[in-house]
């Protein structure tokens, strides 16, 4: 190999990679943890190095450049053996020490890893945990993240999913509000009333219809992609939503509204298989798993 022709380190890849990927600079140094200046300092070192230009820039936007659109498969393969590499070489560590990231929805996160990873910590005090609170789907095979805890099972084969819980959602609403709303016993009794609903909208509008309901984008008076912002509205009387019911118990002043109908929730727990070679993420995922199916029976509560 002709080294002398390598005039570019994968730190200027990376952020041409990541640039390309999220579609601007300041979008890229958020997910590499940069400063936006650093980040456009190594992109231009590296059109510098290569002796193209990657990115036409207009205004405040950026779009790839005939050189940097051909060039972009070469750095994406990049991307995935440096992020093989990185599989590798954590599948090897048998160290209990180091950082294990974590991904779970933002309810998960607030209201159930903070117990588990307190008893982590007195088990293994040497491993460092970072929590990705995000209802979007990290992917784990280029290490996003370590460890998943998710709602619908992977179908990636080099994933490793386990089924540690089933789960239902339920309807639920102030009391307040069912006061003021007539307390329903049929599902005509929803046709007016107000809900609140996860963005996009018209999947939840589509399942709650086929259980019975007859639902319009005008119930949903409030729709938001966060599941603390569900659990507040509710608690205020602003509408009934589907809600978990492990977390409705967190909730004082909420009923069920029409208990029979419900949505099952599994909650699967994924991680690489490369991964569980490594002691300290085997010790974390076995926790999640032992925590999360011991809330299947009671004994602890999501």
């Amino acid at each position: 190999m002709n080294w002398q022709s390598v005039s570019f380190d994968w730190n200027q890849a990376r952020a041409f990679l990541a640039t390309a990927e999220t579609g601007s600079l300041s979008a890229a140094a958020r997910t590499l943890r940069l400063t936006q200046p650093t980040l456009g300092r190594q992109v231009a070192a590296l059109e510098t190095h290569l002796g193209v230009t990657l990115f036409e820039r207009v205004g405040r936007s950026l779009s790839l450049s005939r050189s940097g659109f051909q060039l972009l498969e070469h750095f994406r393969s990049m991307g995935e053996a440096a992020a093989q590499i990185s599989l590798g070489a954590s599948g090897q560590s048998q160290a209990i020490e180091g950082q294990v990231t974590i991904t779970a929805g933002d309810a998960v996160s607030a209201y159930w890893l903070p117990a588990v990873l307190k008893r982590l910590r007195v088990m293994e005090p040497g491993i460092e945990i970072e929590v990705l609170a995000s209802n979007d789907i990290r992917d784990l095979r280029r290490r996003e993240a370590d460890i998943a805890i998710r709602h619908v099972r992977p179908d990636q084969p080099d994933l490793i999913a386990r089924l540690v819980r089933q789960s239902t959602a339920h309807l639920y609403a102030s009391t307040d509000y069912l006061e003021e709303l007539g307390w329903p016993t049929r599902a005509e009794d929803l046709s007016s009333a107000a809900f609140i609903g996860f963005a996009p909208v018209e999947r939840l509008m589509l399942g709650l219809n086929a259980m019975g309901l007859s639902l319009t984008p005008r119930n949903f008076r409030i729709v938001t992609d966060n599941s603390a912002v569900v659990l507040e509205t509710v608690k205020q009387g602003l509408g009934i939503a589907m809600i978990p019911k492990e977390f409705a118990t967190l909730i004082p002043g909420i009923a069920c509204v029409l208990p029979d109908l419900s949505i099952p929730l599994p909650f699967w727990l994924v991680t690489h298989a490369e991964l569980l070679t490594s002691r300290r993420i085997r010790v974390v995922f076995d926790l999640l798993a032992e925590e999360l199916s011991r809330g299947s029976t009671g004994d602890a509560k999501l």
